[in-house]
């Protein structure tokens, strides 16, 4: 048990609050007194204390008075209430206004030393979790994911809890948003990032080669098995199998997928052997399964056990932040890839970039950035060498935070928008800002000056 745990004992009555102080300081508590539920404010205001055991009638302020301001000013604080037995119908009533616990007085010592208990290992529980969760995200391999936005920056989080499980994870998002990513970040970041990450897509497999390509064949089980065959699933075995586009698998193939999930165990095609497996399964798809599954194009029983965990992957449309920081970063490597010296892109061919509405998510603007340094004959990749414009023409772009639809605008207009939106998505950072916009740090101050942002 945490030794150093500090208690405030509120009690008007000073034998009864002496009684109690010298009994939990023998038990290792640090121990605060007050004589009534003002003092009690009062101390709560100027330091922290882990829990409170305080009685229900005093003098000038009662407990449940001193509970509710206290609780306003720290609501995560475990409150024990005193009461006498005749009161019990109000100490009830303090439970369900934030109280942890109540003891009637007379006081049973041993209950008092096992409600404190629970209360201070929920405390240490609390405390441990929270631990784990900076420590996740100290620890977590974004492999890659490139994130600043809100929305993305809790997703990850989400990403770093359920990793370390051994859950069954559904991804699911519009084509090209990165659920292949956010499956590898799942298997690296758990505790089978030492075994195999076995990955198929079920779609680009025809149903009579899809069994044989998960489970495995036995040599003369069909036309052209020469040989046995080891499946997908015990290639992975003591670690994780993504199968993408699960949504696409055939209902006969979905029944045999069940009865894998359900009992743990395969059987090769043409075998009879019963195989034991140990393999975490992540699956991905761009479709509604729930409604597929009210279509009868998914089974329902494997809907529910596929979709134990599910992670929304946002389309990059939703996340408009992260357009720069990931556009920025393809750029780098692309140019070094095609030995270019390329070290940004222009304001104009930024704000088109984060404009853009993006039906093809992260792998279009990867695609866009490519063709860029590809046609770029300078050191800044312009709106000419993106050619986003054939394809503007088509759809509606998405909407300006204020520009309207089709409007003309100068171009020292457009040049201020996107640098003050890189700037914000950049959290202000100046330096990053002028690295993004491929610009100096110099020009940067200077525009901002003009813009009146900067004194």
């Amino acid at each position: 048990m945490k030794k150093n745990f500090s208690i405030l004992v509120v009690d008007d009555d000073t034998s009864h609050r002496t009684m109690l102080s010298t009994l939990l300081t023998g038990w290792g508590y640090t121990i605060f007194e007050a004589n009534d539920g003002q003092p009690a404010i009062e101390m709560v205001k100027e330091r922290y204390f882990d829990l409170i055991l305080m009685d229900i009638r005093m003098l000038k302020v009662s407990g449940l008075e001193a509970m509710e301001k206290i609780k306003q000013i720290n609501p995560a604080i475990p409150i024990i209430i005193m009461t006498a037995y005749s009161s019990i119908d109000t100490a009830v009533g303090a439970l369900k206004n934030g109280a942890y616990d109540y003891l009637t007085k007379p006081i049973d010592f041993d209950k008092l030393r096992l409600t404190i208990g629970r209360a201070t290992e929920r405390l240490l529980l609390k405390e441990e979790n929270q631990r784990l969760r900076l420590s996740l995200k100290e620890q977590f391999d974004r492999q890659n994911i490139i994130a600043r936005s809100t929305i993305m920056t809790q997703l990850l989080d989400t990403v770093a809890q359920v990793a370390t499980s051994e859950a069954t994870v559904l991804i699911t998002g519009e084509s090209g948003t990165g659920k292949e990513l956010i499956a590898g970040a799942t298997h690296y970041n758990s505790a089978r990032r030492e075994g195999p990450f076995v990955k198929i897509n079920c779609a680009a497999i025809t149903e009579s080669l899809l069994e044989s390509e998960l489970f495995g064949h036995e040599k003369g089980s069909f036309t052209g098995a020469q040989r046995r065959k080891e499946g997908k699933f015990i290639q992975a075995h003591g670690g994780s199998i993504f199968l993408d586009e699960v949504s696409e698998m055939p209902l006969s193939m979905q029944v045999k997928l069940l009865r894998v999930l359900q009992e743990r165990e395969i059987t090769r095609v043409g075998g009879e052997d019963v195989i034991p497996m140990d393999v975490r399964v992540i699956t991905a798809t761009n479709k509604n399964l729930a409604d597929l599954v009210r279509e009868g194009k998914f089974r329902e029983d494997l809907y529910y056990r596929l979709n134990v965990v599910d992670i929304y992957l946002p389309a990059l449309r939703e996340r408009r932040e992260d357009i720069p920081p990931i556009a920025q970063h393809y750029l780098q490597n692309l140019a070094t890839k095609n030995r270019k010296e390329i070290i940004g892109f222009t304001p104009e061919a930024m704000d088109m970039l984060v404009r853009y509405h993006w039906p093809g998510n992260v792998r279009e603007l990867i695609n866009t950035v490519e063709r860029g340094v590809v046609l770029c004959q300078n050191q800044h990749v312009g709106i000419e060498s993106l050619r986003l414009m054939e394809a503007d023409q088509m759809m509606t772009p998405a909407p300006h935070p204020s520009a309207a639809m089709g409007e003309m605008r100068p171009l020292d207009e457009v040049e201020k928008e996107a640098i003050l939106f890189t700037l914000e998505a950049t959290g202000n950072n100046k330096s990053e800002t002028a690295r993004q916009l491929g610009i100096t740090r110099k020009t940067l101050h200077k525009k901002l000056k003009t813009y009146g942002v900067m004194p």
